[in-house]
C-alpha cells in the first residue's frame, strides 16, 4: 500500500519478495559538518559552504563547485525518475536520508533486508584537487571519519557504508584501507579514473599500486566503483571551447548538435579495459570489482570485444580476458528494461539490483523493478535481487 511520509513523498509500503534483497545502490545525504568536522587543521578552510545569491554552495580551494546544485541536502528532489509526475519537485530533507535508525526502518518498509550505501558528496573531491594529492587525502579521510561516526561502516549489518580510497599517495591509502577495514568496512569506493598523483594521472591498475591491491586482496573487501565525475568533460570542453567549465550532471551547456554527435567517452569501460589489459586482475584473481549506476549500455559491446580479442589477440593478456570479467567484474542492471538480454552476454551470477534511492534519477519503488525478471526462474530472481550481492560482499543474507 501506498505510505506517505510527506505530502512530497510517497512510496510503497509493505511490498514483500519471496526472497531477500539486497540493493546494491542507495545513497546518504551528508550533513555540512561531513568534511570539516575531522579536516587536520593545517587544511582548515579547504571546504567551505557560502551564500552565493542566497543559495548555499560548497566551495573546494575557494572555488565555488555547482556540481551538487544543493550540498546542504536540506531540499532535494523527490526520490525517484519514475515516481507520479506530480511529485517532481524540491521536497524536504527527510530524517532517513540523513540517518542510520530512520533509513533502516525506511528500508525495512520498502522491502529492502540489506544495502550498499554511497556516498553523496564524493563524487566532487578529486577532480576538484586533483593538483593536490595530499589535499586529496586530507579530506577523503576527514570523510571517512564523519561516516564512521555518524552511519557505522556496518549498522546492524544491513547498511553496509563505503568509505572513500583514494590511491593519490599509496602510501596513505594502505593505511586509510586497513583502517576502514579494521571498523567493520565490506566494501570501499575507488574513483573511476585516472588517479591524480604527483606523477600525473595515472591508471589505479598500473603494477606500481600492486601493495595496495595485495592488501585489498589480502582483505577480502570488495571494491565499490560508482559513478560519479571522472573529468572527462575536459575533453569535450576544448572542442566546445569552454577552458576549465565544471562538469555539471544536471545541466550540460554547449552544442546538443555537437554532443549528440560526438564519441560516446565512458570512463567505466577506459577502467575495466585497464583492469584487464594492465592485467591487474589476473596479478590478484579474487579482487572483486562491482561497477555501479552506469547502466547496462557499455556492456553489450565491451563484452563483444572481449570474445573479438580472446579469438584473434589472446597473446596480449595473461588470462582470457572474457573470462577474467566475469570472474571479476559484477553488473549493476541500473534501470535496466530488459535483463532477460543482458543475462544473454553476462551470466546471472553476475548481475546485481540497486534502486540508487533516494536520488531522483533512480526508483522511488526499488522493489517494482523485480517484475521485469519474470521470465527468469525463481533461483536467479533471488540471486539478481540480492543472493549475488551478498555473495560478492562476503555476508549472510
Amino acid at each position: 500500500m501506498a505510505e506517505a511520509i510527506s505530502d512530497d513523498f510517497v512510496y510503497m509500503r509493505g511490498r514483500k519478495l519471496d526472497f531477500p534483497v539486497f540493493d546494491a545502490d542507495n545513497h546518504m545525504y551528508e550533513t555540512k559538518e561531513a568534511m570539516t568536522k575531522f579536516i587536520p587543521p593545517e587544511y582548515e578552510g579547504i571546504i567551505k559552504y557560502v551564500e552565493i545569491n542566497g543559495r548555499t554552495k560548497v566551495a573546494i580551494k575557494d572555488h565555488i563547485s555547482d556540481y551538487i546544485p544543493n550540498p546542504t541536502f536540506n531540499r532535494v528532489a523527490s526520490p525517484g525518475r519514475n515516481a507520479d509526475p506530480s511529485l517532481k519537485k524540491a521536497i524536504p530533507g527527510i530524517d532517513a536520508f540523513f540517518d542510520p535508525e530512520p533509513r533502516l526502518t525506511l528500508m525495512k518498509d520498502m522491502g529492502i533486508d540489506k544495502t550498499m550505501l554511497w556516498p553523496t558528496l564524493a563524487s566532487v573531491l578529486e577532480e576538484r584537487l586533483w593538483d593536490d594529492p595530499r589535499a586529496v587525502q586530507a579530506v577523503v579521510h576527514a570523510l571517512n571519519e564523519w561516516m564512521y561516526e555518524h552511519w557505522t561502516f556496518n549498522y546492524a549489518d544491513a547498511i553496509y557504508s563505503t568509505p572513500i580510497i583514494s590511491l593519490s599517495i599509496m602510501s596513505d591509502a594502505i593505511e586509510e584501507l586497513q583502517r576502514v577495514a579494521d571498523r567493520g568496512a565490506k566494501a570501499f569506493l575507488l574513483r573511476v579514473a585516472p588517479v591524480p598523483t604527483y606523477e600525473g594521472r595515472r591508471s589505479f591498475a598500473l603494477p606500481e599500486f600492486d601493495p595496495f591491491w595485495e592488501l585489498v586482496q589480502e582483505l577480502d573487501i570488495t571494491v565499490g566503483m560508482h559513478s560519479g565525475d571522472p573529468g572527462y568533460h575536459r575533453y569535450t570542453n576544448e572542442w566546445e571551447g569552454f577552458g576549465d567549465l565544471e562538469f555539471r550532471p544536471f545541466a550540460r551547456p554547449g552544442n546538443p548538435g555537437f554532443q549528440l554527435l560526438s564519441s560516446e567517452k565512458s570512463p567505466i569501460v577506459d577502467a575495466v579495459a585497464s583492469i584487464l589489459g594492465h592485467g591487474l586482475a589476473s596479478r590478484f584473481p579474487k579482487l572483486r570489482f562491482t561497477p555501479t549506476e552506469f547502466g547496462v549500455d557499455w556492456v553489450r559491446p565491451f563484452v563483444t570485444k572481449l570474445r573479438r580479442a580472446s579469438e584473434r589477440s589472446a597473446v596480449l593478456f595473461d588470462e582470457d580476458p572474457l573470462e577474467v570479467f566475469n570472474r571479476n567484474v559484477f553488473i549493476h542492471a541500473f534501470q535496466e528494461h530488459d535483463p532477460a538480454d543482458l543475462a544473454t552476454y553476462v551470466p546471472v551470477d553476475n548481475i546485481t539490483f540497486g534502486s540508487d534511492f533516494p536520488h531522483p534519477e533512480g526508483l522511488a519503488d526499488p522493489l517494482g523493478w523485480s517484475e521485469s525478471l519474470e521470465s527468469f526462474s525463481e533461483e536467479d530472481q533471488a540471486k539478481i535481487m540480492g543472493g549475488n550481492m551478498a555473495r560478492i560482499m562476503k555476508v549472510a543474507l
